[in-house]
């Protein structure tokens, strides 16, 4: 085949659905080697290369987060969206993010470990042994809406709520056409939901992330009611849906490499570095886009201004040009450098990378201690998106110790 020839492979990322198709790593492989900074449509390129990726990440000054970042956002279909910092650039940017830094710093998430450990045991106490059932219902799923529910303050809420508005606005960022009827009215509950319990907080500050949102300032005024709103939903989304399909994802590649399960079920020393092995395979956010501010190059390469730069996060996480001839293998024991690209890269590194690092650490460590064994009882299903890559229901059998 030639370059040419993927253009027949309908390479849109924009589909949901298209991170699940069968051939997905092995297209991924051909862009890398064959049209690294490919041409979907005139003004939209497909970046694959590790290099690539990291070089858009770390230049927000050439490549900005203003004009569009998820494939089908909706700012790139004229509809702007206030308060989002997903869509700020430096020095806007800096500035909100610093008012969360230090709640999400290494240092600072440390000391949520032993509830976040209590949380995995009280869950990990109600699942059945022998038996099938869904890991991603009553294991991965619940622990991070619970984790981000606490520290927001509002651990009252049910949490079947909070995942169905996630799983909501998840949906959302597949564009218009996603937008069915009860998408829009549940991200329109989490919205009413937030809304209020910021006004409460206003009236009356407790010590948690909302009460710190609705007091701090920047640049010497108040965050507007949209800004706290637009912070809060990208803590619930975040923290759930990437926390969520680490999990899961990790559950099922250790099942599927039960030499490697066990090898850290002996090692739990080895358990962090494991972590950073499974964000690299997994890779629950599959895709960002920033759009060039002028014309320039990457990676050598002519880019256009106003070309809109699809990061292919999978595809740079299995670069063999840097993870070596075994890219393409899951392997627990790999070295942590260099660094893998699953939490993002540069001023918008993910927020909540510390505290999905320490969810998944911690997780790890008790499933494994009580089951160092598991088998699947059935295929997994997956989430269609144009976002996200993960399990929708995983089927499992736990045995213990």
């Amino acid at each position: 085949m030639t370059v040419a020839d993927l253009a027949n492979l309908d390479l849109d990322p924009g589909k949901p659905g298209f991170f699940l198709r069968p051939d997905y790593y092995d297209v991924l492989a051909r862009l890398r080697s064959e049209a690294p900074l490919y041409s979907l449509v005139p003004g939209v390129r497909l970046v694959s290369r590790y290099h690539d990726i990291r070089e858009v990440s770390l230049d927000p000054g050439r490549f900005c987060s203003s004009q569009g970042v998820l494939v089908n956002d909706p700012i790139r279909e004229g509809r702007p969206i206030e308060g989002s910092i997903l869509h700020m650039d430096p020095p806007g940017h800096s500035a909100l993010r610093r008012v969360l830094n230090r709640e999400f710093a290494v240092r600072a998430v440390a000391r949520v470990e032993s509830p976040v450990r209590a949380l995995a045991r009280e869950l990990l106490d109600q699942v059945p042994v022998g038996e099938a059932f869904d890991f991603v219902e009553l294991l991965s799923a619940p622990l991070p809406v619970l984790v981000i529910a606490e520290l927001l303050g509002v651990s009252d809420a049910d949490r079947n709520d909070f995942r169905r508005w996630s799983d909501a606005t998840i949906a959302a960022a597949d564009g218009a056409a996603s937008m069915s009827e009860n998408v829009m009215a549940a991200v329109g509950e989490m919205v009413g939901f937030l809304e209020g319990r910021a006004a409460e907080r206003r009236a009356a500050c407790t010590d948690d992330v909302l009460s710190l949102l609705v007091t701090a300032e920047v640049d010497g005024r108040r965050l507007t009611d949209a800004e706290v709103l637009m912070l809060c939903m990208s803590l619930v989304v975040a923290g759930n849906e990437t926390t969520r399909h680490l999990l899961s994802g990790m559950a099922l590649a250790l099942a599927e490499h039960p030499d490697q399960r066990g090898a850290l079920a002996g090692a739990p020393e080895a358990i962090p570095g494991a972590v950073e092995e499974c964000v690299r395979w997994v890779t629950p956010i599959q895709v960002f886009g920033r759009t060039a501010t002028g014309a320039t190059e990457v990676g050598g390469r002519r880019v256009d201004g106003g070309d809109f730069l699809v990061m292919l996060y999978a595809s740079g996480n299995r670069d063999e040009t840097v993870f070596g001839p075994t890219a393409d293998c899951f392997d627990v024991t790999r070295p942590t450098t260099p660094p893998h690209l699953g939490f993002g890269f540069g001023v918008h590194l993910c927020l909540g990378a510390a505290l999905a690092r320490l969810e998944a650490r911690v997780f790890l460590e008790e499933f494994l201690a009580r089951f160092p064994t598991w088998d699947l009882a059935g295929e997994a299903t997956w989430v269609a998106s144009s976002l996200v890559r993960g399990q929708a229901t995983l089927p499992v059998v736990l045995h213990r110790a």
